[in-house]
């Protein structure tokens, strides 16, 4: 085989194009608040067979960039997310991923069985690909609906979780180990490999947080390319070990995210980046896999009657079931039921059984390409309704405040640039109000591109930006106190405990 550099120049320029094409669609679909990977899904379906002429047909090579894709994925939510902020709701999360999920398969591969008269396998297979919501689906949907911390929490918790033990369940279905090794065998593999999966990420997670505060790499760009590097280690390290990849990359990442790393706000610029082009590229993937020709009136019926099953039964009974461990009131389960999101993770785990060549997969591919579509059309636009109807948004509430930090390793502190947003009620407040804990302080004020040395009674104003110097130690204070004046303003320090000086 010959290295042809004219067909690497038509890739790069058709790539490129698809790109900058994907990227400027992402603000019409936030605008209609739609879940952008519908568009990509559509690029990759007029670049297909039936629109370009792009054949793409490759089961296995798509079931290998799919998983690559996802752990990009997994590792910029795990890196983005905030563990003060879903740590009061990981164990509805996690009972979501867990014991939700097993609740989903088990009504949906039923009703799929005798509802609609799918073999089996094929049933048990609809309700495990379907069962797992998308990471980027919520999130997308999710930034134009100001919700609680607790509800954010819990769809961010089992959309980071709910892959591993999914993916656990479809590999053994497809493989044929399930029907050899019985139900209960099933079920030890997957808390085994949940388990491991777990610990694999909290060493590498651990480990690799200590290793990177002692590094002096000679460039701040290396960073995150190394933080990067250590989530597809923790992925690849678990898989080694027969554990789940999937578990160890979003444990893994949480830890290094929420750990005090060198240059950690460009750290999640870049791995947010890289996700937005791993979506991309998974997408536009996804989309020519599909023929459009396989499509007739019975794929999309069984699409609608498997969307009905999975949205209106399946989905709220699993929520009602995993909120025996921790109750919410009923209108926010309700919102709960609706926003689970499947997106693409569905027709991405579809994959496993084409590669592994199982009788129907392709029918099942076309079902569930079919399903992701309509129902996501249904519910991703209506989440700010249901919201409101549910009264459960808070238009209300102040937004937090935008952090950035950077370490100042020789005084063992940090530096916080804080942007006061347009809805924090810091406004009008003034620097000596704020009372930081003992040893922080504001040094700079940035105004309409101007600097300014800060005073006891400097006035705050929104769109400032403040540089402010923190001990290490009391730096998790100085951001909850920050965070306290911009909800509270200047009554912060009569409604919530002013910290105590040390």
């Amino acid at each position: 085989m010959t290295f042809d550099v004219h067909q690497l120049d038509t890739f790069l320029l058709v790539g490129s194009a698809v790109t900058l094409l994907a990227v400027l669609a992402v603000r019409v679909s936030s605008r209609a608040g739609l879940p952008s990977l519908l568009v990509y899904l559509l690029i990759g379906v007029a670049l297909g067979e039936s629109g370009v002429g792009i054949a793409f047909e490759d089961a296995e090579l798509a079931h290998a960039l799919g998983f690559a894709a996802l752990v990009l994925i997994l590792a910029e939510g795990g890196l983005t997310t905030s563990w003060r902020e879903i740590r009061p709701a990981m164990r509805l999360g996690v009972s979501l991923a867990t014991i939700g999920v097993s609740v989903s398969v088990t009504i949906v591969a039923v009703g799929s069985h005798y509802l609609l008269g799918l073999p089996w396998e094929l049933a048990v297979l609809l309700g495990a690909v379907t069962s797992a919501t998308d990471a980027a689906a919520v999130f997308s949907v999710l930034r134009v609906v100001p919700l609680p911390k607790r509800l954010t929490g819990s769809l961010e918790a089992e959309s980071g979780l709910n892959d591993a033990p999914t993916v656990v369940l479809v590999v053994l279905v497809s493989s044929g180990a399930a029907a050899e090794e019985g139900v209960l065998m099933m079920v030890a593999t997957i808390i085994f490999e949940l388990a491991a999966g777990v610990l694999v990420g909290l060493a590498v997670g651990f480990g690799g947080a200590w290793v990177m505060r002692r590094a002096a790499l000679p460039s701040s760009g290396l960073y995150p390319i190394a933080v990067l590097c250590l989530t597809i280690f923790a992925y690849a390290g678990g898989v080694a070990v027969h554990a789940s990849g999937f578990a160890a990359v979003y444990v893994a990442a949480l830890v290094l995210g929420n750990s005090e790393l060198p240059h950690r706000g460009a750290t999640r610029s870049f791995s947010e980046g890289i996700a937005w082009l791993a979506q991309i590229g998974l997408f536009v993937m996804l989309g020519l896999l599909l023929s459009p020709g396989r499509l007739s009136l019975e794929i999309v019926g069984l699409a609608l009657a498997a969307g009905l099953i999975l949205t209106f039964v399946a989905r709220p009974l699993s929520v009602l079931v995993s909120a025996l461990v921790q109750p919410m009131p009923w209108r926010e389960l309700g919102f709960l039921s609706w926003a689970g999101l499947r997106g693409a993770v569905p027709i991405v785990f579809t994959t496993i059984p084409l590669s592994e060549g199982v009788d129907g997969a392709e029918r099942l591919f076309d079902i569930v390409f079919v399903m992701v579509v309509i129902y996501t059309l249904l519910t991703g636009p209506t989440l700010p309704l249901v919201a409101r109807v549910l009264k459960v948004t808070r238009r209300s509430e102040p937004r937090d405040l935008e952090l950035e930090a950077a370490p100042l390793e020789r005084v063992a502190a940090d530096l916080l640039q804080i942007t006061i947003s347009p809805a924090s009620l810091m406004h009008g407040v003034e620097v000596g109000e704020l009372r930081l804990p003992q040893g922080a302080s504001v040094s700079l004020i940035i105004r309409d591109g101007e600097t300014k040395v800060p005073q006891p009674r400097s006035v705050l104003r929104h769109g400032d930006e403040l540089l402010i110097v923190t001990p290490r130690k009391v730096r998790e204070r100085t951001e909850e106190r920050l965070r306290q004046v911009s909800r509270g303003g200047r009554l912060a320090q009569w409604l919530d405990e002013p910290p105590a000086r040390e």
